[in-house]
């Protein structure tokens, strides 16, 4: 991220090449620890934060589409990944929608693991209403990691889920799909199904958001399907202050008051995050000793009146290692 006044931190880090070539650029590069694995290395030219969107692909959502937040005249899929690189780069949030929407970022380099120390940090939007000590805005961004295991450059291998404060808990659902369909109307509410057999609306916010629709304009089918973990809603109506509280959640989410938050720079909200929890599907280690891209995705499938759809949203990613 260039344009926030802090993403044009550049630190300098030499690092030997300690052992023979063992990844696609002959280099290796030292986890903090002693330990040489594969990955691309800090250069003296390298940023702390993510310098590249290789996708965004929100859920409908009342920030979709707006001109001034959501990128009004965005048509092609190339168009919204550059749209949300130019607003983090600016330091801006980038919302995902609804549940199941998300983004992909990269760095110029590999973030190591630091074992059971923290590795990035995500900025986001959550804060607590001071009617509550746990209430607010809190909408968890349910986070994954990928190594470049192939050499391309591109987040195309396998994506681990980090393990966050409710993995374990019984009404975390895994492998949750959710199916929205294109309005036939303008300023209609977008209808969804989900593999459970429910099915629900996007609402259209006309007090707030009056752009014809809330469904992303660049994808081109008339229904598309999102999938990932979902966590139960922790939304209410508080009736002490009569507003809409989003609970936070324990730790290890994006856009989240948890335990891992934290401050950098100009940013007041920042979760931080592990590579160690990275998981299989099966729920065991990852073991990664290094990734190259992040992606986050709204983890609730919810809504909280007339606030609208929790929505995740996100303004940066940065290596906390630098």
């Amino acid at each position: 991220m260039k344009g926030s006044g802090i993403s044009s931190i550049t630190l300098i880090a030499t690092l030997a090449l300690l052992a023979p070539a063992c990844n696609k650029d002959d280099e290796i590069i030292d986890d903090g620890n002693g330990d040489t694995v594969g990955g691309r290395p800090v250069t003296s030219v390298s940023q702390g934060w993510s310098d590249r969107v290789y996708e965004w692909t929100p859920a409908p959502g009342q920030f979709i589409n707006e001109t001034a937040g959501g990128g009004g005249n965005l048509t092609t899929p190339e168009q919204a990944a550059a749209w949300a690189e130019g607003r983090l780069d600016a330091g801006l949030y980038v919302s995902l929608g609804g549940f199941g929407g998300y983004i992909v970022v990269g760095f110029d380099h590999s973030i190591t693991s630091s074992g059971d120390g923290f590795d990035f940090a995500i900025a986001g939007n959550a804060y607590f209403n001071a009617s509550s000590s746990s209430g607010g805005s809190n909408e968890p961004g349910i986070v994954y990691v990928m190594q470049d295991t192939d050499g391309n450059g591109l987040p195309d291998d396998d994506w681990y889920e980090l393990k966050g404060s409710e993995y374990e808990n019984s009404e975390t659902l895994k492998g949750y799909e959710v199916t929205y369909y294109r309005p036939s109307l303008p300023a209609a509410d977008v209808e969804w199904t989900d593999n459970f057999g429910n099915s629900g609306t996007v609402d259209y916010m006309s007090s707030f958001h009056k752009q014809d629709s809330y469904y992303p304009l660049w994808i081109e089918e008339d229904s598309y399907t999102l999938k990932g973990t979902c966590l139960r809603s922790n939304s209410y109506l508080n009736p002490d202050s009569g507003y809409w509280d989003n609970n936070a959640y324990g730790w290890g989410y994006a856009d989240n008051m948890g335990s891992d938050n934290t401050s950098i720079g100009n940013f007041g909200q920042c979760n931080r995050f592990r590579i160690s929890d990275a998981v299989k599907a099966d729920g065991s280690p990852a073991n990664l000793k290094y990734i190259d891209f992040i992606k986050v995705q709204t983890g609730v499938n919810s809504k909280s009146g007339w606030l609208g759809e929790v929505s995740t949203e996100v303004l940066g990613f940065y290596d906390l290692h630098m």
